[in-house]
């Protein structure tokens, strides 16, 4: 199965995220609230999900603050997404305590953000820029299941919460 340890913003960022400018474009896929999170570590995939489990709940995971902004941004050529920032040493306590669990951690440095759109072919451009602002407090993270689809793109299902407090 395909896993990766995420937060997941609050109903109240939700609905700012929502209120973005959302124009209909050829190429472009946009996400909604089902789909919308932070990455912390993509595992990739993985045969049994009690190893990252177990290890997520023995990690010394402390409570942060997610700031989300400060503009919608362009990241690679194919993703819309609003930055966020707050999340790097929890992001980083993550890998270090699941290094061991499926695909080896990404070495690039850490990218928080919440993917709005996707497009084919770099169709993103033009749609970057609209200011964005919210935070809120990140209370736990949870280990994700991503089950691909066709056409609709992937459908997530929540396999464990890890509460930090």
């Amino acid at each position: 199965m395909r896993l990766f340890v995420a937060v997941h913003p609050p109903r109240d960022v939700e609905d700012v995220l929502a209120a973005l400018h959302r124009p209909p474009r050829d190429g472009v896929r946009w996400t909604g609230p089902p789909d919308w999170h932070v990455t912390l570590r993509f595992l990739g995939e993985v045969d049994d999900p009690v190893p990252v489990a177990d290890a997520l709940d023995v990690a010394d995971l402390a409570p942060c603050q997610a700031v989300l902004g400060p503009a919608v941004a362009v990241l690679g050529r194919g993703l819309l997404v609003v930055p966020v920032t707050g999340v790097d040493v929890l992001a980083a306590a993550v890998v270090g305590a699941t290094a061991h669990v499926g695909a080896p951690p990404d070495p690039r440095p850490f990218r928080g953000h919440v993917t709005l759109a996707r497009a084919r072919r770099g169709r993103v451009g033009g749609l970057a820029g609209e200011a964005v602002a919210a935070r809120f407090p990140v209370t736990e993270v949870r280990l994700v299941r991503s089950n691909l689809g066709q056409g609709s793109g992937p459908r997530y299902e929540v396999l464990h919460v890890r509460r930090l407090t």
